[in-house]
């Protein structure tokens, strides 16, 4: 195991879709394997998105248990909800104090909703609450309680992690050496995963495939891809074919070598091929819907976990807290 300290989270706003898995969720399953992990989920962060509890509660549930079904190393990994460390409100509010305003200025969340309301006529601010302008002080709250090293994510989530950075700077220059500075790590790129469309897949264009579908909706979703005007006696090109595409994030190289060839040579119609597609998503995913819909149905089973993730990232959060607690106050 390494000595790095790896911390992600994720946010509990939906049901993931076959691309998440692929770009997202499946690396993080592996990455922590070999480091130590602290994986929470963010229902503070959450709160900027919905504003009904028992929607973030199942969602919570929902996020915890397809981690855990995914094989999530629980030895290993920490796995616990975010607001069940009180140290990460408490340092946030300690961080504000030496986090200059220019710096929430600049964060791509809050200059996103300011871009969209000028376009709309609107005043900048509007509809901006504090929690989505403090954003980034939550999240340096959440990387450095942990003394985390690594922080995988997506360039569009690098500018986290550099205000973390930031932040533990200001910090250390003037309280002396109390946090690490995190580095951002970012993931080997899977490609576009692409959408029913060939578009990315993506909710916004309505072209996903639910990761957890049952078996029945899966399969109409996968059947439903568009492709092009080709016959079964037509060539097929692999690399433009979402078909394929999708395939290679699921199959074996061998198994990617045979489909490829049979899509290169004539006598395969797309309805086989989607079939293909289908047998071999649902090989791989019915596993994981088992024992997902097994924790869904004994919820305390979830709690149980979460709590004594909670119990073990707590043990590290009040320590690190305490340090600051000292540096500022005595």
């Amino acid at each position: 195991m390494s000595e790095k300290i790896v911390l992600t989270g994720i946010k509990p706003t939906g049901t993931p879709h076959i691309g998440n898995y692929v770009g997202a969720l499946k690396p993080l399953i592996e990455m922590a394997r070999s480091n130590r992990t602290f994986m929470f989920i963010a229902d503070l962060h959450a709160l900027n998105i919905i504003h009904d509890a028992a929607q973030i509660r199942q969602h919570t549930y929902e996020i915890a248990a397809l981690l855990i079904a995914m094989g999530l190393d629980l030895n290993n990994a920490v796995l616990f909800r975010q607001s069940d460390i009180v140290q990460v409100s408490q340092l946030s509010t300690m961080l504000m104090n030496v986090t200059p305003k220019g710096l929430m200025n600049r964060a791509h969340s809050y200059k996103a909703a300011m871009d969209k309301n000028m376009a709309a006529g609107l005043d900048t601010d509007a509809g901006v609450n504090m929690g989505l302008y403090t954003y980034p002080v939550l999240m340096a709250a959440d990387i450095l309680l942990y003394g985390t090293d690594i922080v995988p994510c997506g360039a569009d989530q690098k500018q986290h992690v550099e205000f973390a950075r930031d932040i533990a700077g200001y910090f250390n220059h003037i309280y002396g050496n109390v946090f690490k500075l995190p580095e951002p790590v970012i993931g080997q790129s899977t490609g576009i995963i692409p959408g029913l469309d060939g578009r990315k897949m993506s909710k916004s264009y309505d072209n996903t495939i639910p990761l957890l579908a049952p078996e029945n909706e899966l399969k109409k979703k996968i059947m439903r891809i568009i492709t092009d005007s080709k016959t079964p006696d037509d060539v097929k090109d692999p690399d433009t074919s979402t078909i394929f595409q999708l395939y290679t994030h699921f199959a074996t190289d061998d198994e990617i070598a045979d489909f490829r060839q049979k899509l290169m040579t004539p006598g395969m119609g797309y309805g086989t091929a989607k079939t293909i597609l289908f047998d071999k998503i649902n090989a791989v995913l019915t596993p994981v819907r088992n024992e997902y819909e097994r924790l869904m149905a004994n919820p305390s089973e979830i709690d149980a976990i979460l709590a004594d993730g909670a119990a073990r990232a707590r043990a590290v959060a009040a320590q690190t807290y305490d340090r600051v607690h000292h540096a500022m106050l005595g």
